[in-house]
């Protein structure tokens, strides 16, 4: 198996584990306790925060910046300046007018599921799901989950259609019956969801 390669300007922290084949690139920063998994990508200027999970063949672009306790799922894509955030009331200080630390405030993690997109500089606010194959669009910022092979744009960012496998927009093949124009594959929709049924 390859061994991470980490390049000399990236700080990586010592109680990280990075999987075999993975590749830190110039000026990225991996923080205690993160682990990712075999054949990653982590850009140039990433973060990724403390205690963050990633799975296999996720690619992180550069300056993507994904906060703990974000979890991303197998095959997944953080587009270029994308934001996982983790707070859903940031303050610098409290009431009393001291400075906030970490014991202050209760973090709440992102959720990418397997195969999903997210489009440069998309911002996810804390606790929200995006599902399997889903796409993000750049710009976005997604304020509620995100079902499974959603096209989702705007601010706030809703469904405007689906997406396969592949990560084109399906066309309509019938009554809830949608196919994919580049690989053929089948999916069916049934109350505001979409699964995949079957091969061309």
């Amino acid at each position: 198996m390859e061994a991470p390669a980490v390049h000399v300007t990236a700080d990586v922290d010592a109680s990280a584990d990075l999987g075999p084949g993975t590749t830190v690139w110039h000026l990225a920063q991996i923080r205690e306790n993160a682990r990712l998994g075999s054949d990653c990508i982590v850009g140039r200027g990433a973060y990724v925060g403390p205690g963050v999970v990633i799975g296999d063949q996720v690619k992180l672009q550069n300056y993507a910046l994904v906060y703990e306790p974000a979890r991303l799922e197998d095959g997944v894509f953080i587009g270029p300046a994308a934001v996982l955030t983790n707070d859903q009331f940031p303050r610098s200080v409290d009431v009393a007018g001291n400075l906030k630390r970490p014991g202050d405030w209760e973090a709440s993690g992102v959720v990418v599921r397997e195969g999903a997109s997210l489009g440069a500089r998309a911002v996810i606010l804390p606790g929200c799901v995006v599902g399997r194959w889903a796409m993000i669009a750049a710009g976005a910022v997604v304020t509620r989950d995100v079902p499974d092979f959603a096209l989702a744009v705007g601010l706030p960012a809703r469904r405007v259609g689906w997406v396969g496998r592949a990560g084109v927009p399906l066309i309509r093949a019938g009554d809830g019956v949608w196919r994919c124009p580049r690989t053929g594959e089948r999916y069916a929709e049934s109350a505001g969801r979409l699964r995949y049924t079957a091969s061309p």
